[in-house]
């Protein structure tokens, strides 16, 4: 096996990415397959911290299309991610993976409060970290907190799960002929609009030199590949 591009990662994960079949909710089925692949990586040594997102439950900015203000819905958005974050750990735990949820809203009950101190001792010491609840505030989406986080722990890459296998011209869900980009700067993802994360996250990024690597996690064997740097998905750096 070739040796690990990476010794420490923040992984992104939408809440859909624990659909499964459903079409709502959270299976058993697709946490367990993450944390699986999740596990394989901290066996070789890598440690990983995880930005869950809450889509598959409530999604803020589509509760306030419907009415409501704002404010309160994203933070019904980041309760859907501290709900998806204990099943997640659920999943863990039942494959003997120690994890550990922290929260950007306090929720002492269900998880520990943020401290990038603590963190850090929890990725020392072998353990995988599941952040939840966003940034803690409104207007901001979990891509904002996911590299807000990688910043924080020192992530050496910020690895972007999506159903699509890297970042194309224009979508290849409605275009066949969508071009696929191997390699792209941040300043072309901001400047083309390509949507892989929002303009917040790809700035921070861009700022304090963190790559993005965005990579179906459908695919078989897909989250190794990415860490192995075997060319999986797109590169988002400063070329």
């Amino acid at each position: 096996m070739a040796k690990p591009a990476y010794r420490r990662i923040l992984l992104k994960l939408s809440g859909e990415a624990l659909l499964g079949s459903q079409a709502y909710g959270v299976d058993p089925g697709a946490c367990h397959k993450i944390a699986s692949s999740v596990k394989e990586l901290v066996q070789l040594g890598i440690q990983v911290a995880i930005v869950i997102g809450g889509g598959n439950i409530f999604r803020g900015i589509k509760g306030a299309a419907s009415g409501m203000k704002r404010t309160p819905a994203d933070q019904m958005g980041m309760l859907a991610t501290l709900m998806n974050g204990i099943a997640l750990q659920q999943a863990f735990d039942q494959i003997h993976c120690e994890s550990r949820i922290m929260s950007a809203i306090d929720c002492r009950v269900m998880a520990e409060p943020f401290c990038w101190k603590e963190a850090l001792k929890y990725l020392d010491s072998g353990r995988v970290l599941i952040f939840v609840g966003g940034t803690g505030n409104p207007y901001f989406t979990t891509d904002s907190a996911a590299a807000l986080r990688a910043l924080e722990i020192q992530a050496e890459v910020l690895l972007k799960a999506t159903k699509v296998d890297g970042i194309y011209d224009k979508d290849p869900m409605k275009h066949s002929d969508a071009v696929k980009f191997e390699r792209v700067s941040y300043s072309e993802v901001l400047a083309h609009k390509l949507q892989v994360m929002d303009a917040t996250a790809i700035a921070l990024c861009r700022e304090n030199g963190i790559p993005i690597r965005v990579f179906n996690l459908f695919t078989e064997q897909a989250l190794m590949k990415a860490v192995l740097n075997q060319s999986a998905g797109t590169l988002v750096e400063g070329l």
